[in-house]
């Protein structure tokens, strides 16, 4: 079938739907949801039931708009409290530990097919190399929702590590894919050029990101809109104006969308709680979408004859290359434990962003693209499979999980961020009653009032003579 203004709404939604409905089964076995939508446009493919989605550029620009959103919502869930202690650890996965990646892997790639013959992966050292490089970051998308979506909790301060270099190495990635290519198109390229070319990426990408964070946030706090609704909608028209005006500056966008988006999440916002439930649901959709064109765009009959190379690679990344990597780079941290590196090295997952990069030297009719494009997507099922599935298993195993943290109260009810006030519920049981069985007579901490109690399915309004009984849920604020 081919895509036509007529069906493609209708194929949209099906496609949607059968993600969503699918995905609710897939969790149940510990498949991460992600890999599911891209099996999923697998099957609706070409090599499935027929769908027609050929579009390398089509496909770039779903997932240029898809990352963007990610990094932003990421970047606004990253608190500056959590990602302190661990900033240096971080930001030096996210940058050296991407070179190195890059670096062990494609020469890892360039002595297979020097020393295996008949390997179907004869490259030169270059093109080995950008092979590397598309696939030498750690997902962003596959990270931030395998960790909450099992709402793990890590010692150590692990999650908030893992979160801050998912988030920040995409933009190394990104710029090691770009000059590669550049080089391999023409030779002309130094070391000086390629060394500015990163600092300009770096410097300007950061910079716009924070002043434009810091504008956007003016901006939501000073204009009054008619709508609450709106405050979302003008904080999205931001993500994508950041990106694009980084990008026009020669700027990375990538990196000045993730710091903006800290810059908003870790300030007071007009609406912060329905501009954040916004931002959470718009990145699950273009996850969905991004992941489903990049499934349509495959042909699975392809990666049959790459398989067994691909997957000799996939393993010596996620069982070499990532683990010397994490050692290498986390040696200078030497209160940091050995369970905690191990951990680190297994959560070096694969998604999306290495099949959006491998994309590139597609557009750029880089010799051997296809075959790059190829070996990409079959290593990103392989990470999701093998590392995605097993994560809270290996947690659990290094003795690192521990029991999340309650987060809101069980009534659903919310306040204003600006209110500055905490609320929480407890569970009365007889000894808390044991003075007496009306509020008066119960010992609650001091400052703390009742806003509401519930009792089995009814909620009842609190006043000075309602009789509590054990069991019942009490809705208590207070003032931070």
């Amino acid at each position: 079938m081919i895509f036509t203004a007529e069906n493609s709404l209708l194929i949209f939604s099906i496609l949607l739907f059968v993600s969503i409905t699918v995905s609710r089964t897939g969790y149940k076995f510990g498949m991460p949801t992600l890999l599911i939508f891209l099996v999923v446009g697998m099957i609706f493919g070409s090599d499935g039931f027929g769908l027609q989605f050929n579009n390398v550029e089509d496909a770039q620009f779903i997932g240029m708009i898809a990352l963007g959103i990610i990094l932003f919502s990421g970047g606004m869930d990253t608190k500056y409290n959590e990602i302190r202690p661990v900033m240096s650890q971080g930001i030096i996965l996210s940058t050296l530990g991407v070179v190195l990646t890059t670096l062990f892997t494609g020469l890892f790639i360039y002595w297979i097919g020097k020393t295996i013959p008949n390997s179907g992966i004869a490259l030169p050292l270059t093109t080995a190399l950008l092979l590397a490089a598309t696939m030498s970051s750690t997902d962003s998308a596959s990270v931030f929702n395998i960790l909450r979506s099992h709402k793990m909790h890590l010692k150590h301060n692990l999650r908030p590590m893992l979160e801050l270099e998912s988030g920040s190495n995409d933009p190394m990635a990104y710029m090691l894919t770009i000059v590669l290519i550049q080089f391999i198109q023409s030779s002309e390229l130094g070391v000086a050029e390629i060394i500015g070319s990163f600092l300009v990426q770096f410097i300007v990408g950061a910079a716009a990101g924070f002043l434009l964070g810091k504008l956007a946030v003016i901006v939501i706090n000073k204009i009054t809109l008619p709508n609450p609704s709106l405050y979302s909608i003008m904080l999205l028209s931001f993500v994508f104006f950041i990106f694009s005006i980084s990008d026009m500056i020669h700027g990375n966008g990538y990196l000045a969308v993730y710091i903006a988006g800290i810059m908003v999440g870790n300030a007071r916002i007009t609406n912060k709680r329905e501009i954040a439930t916004f931002m959470d649901g718009m990145t699950w959709l273009f996850q969905i979408i991004m992941f489903l064109a990049l499934g349509l765009l495959v042909n699975p009959r392809e990666l049959l004859g790459i398989a067994l190379i691909a997957s000799l690679i996939g393993i010596f990344m996620i069982l070499v290359a990532r683990p010397v990597t994490v050692w290498l780079c986390l040696l200078p941290f030497r209160k940091m434990n050995a369970r905690s590196k191990h951990f680190v090295s297994w959560v070096g997952l694969r998604g999306a962003v290495p099949i959006i990069f491998a994309t590139y030297p597609v557009v750029a009719k880089i010799e051997g693209a296809n075959l790059i494009f190829n070996v990409v997507f079959f290593i990103t099922i392989l990470s999701l499979v093998i590392q995605g599935s097993t994560i809270p298993w290996v947690a659990r195993k290094l003795r690192l999980a521990t029991k999340q943290k309650k987060e809101g109260n069980d009534f659903g009810v919310e306040l204003p961020e600006e209110i500055d006030t905490n609320l929480k519920d407890i569970v009365l049981n007889e000894e808390m009653l044991v003075n007496g069985n009306t509020l008066k007579e119960i010992q609650l901490p001091e400052g703390t009032l009742v806003m509401l109690v519930k009792r089995g399915n009814d909620f009842l309004i609190p006043n000075g003579s309602l009789e509590l009984e054990s069991g019942d849920k009490l809705l208590l604020i207070r003032k931070n």
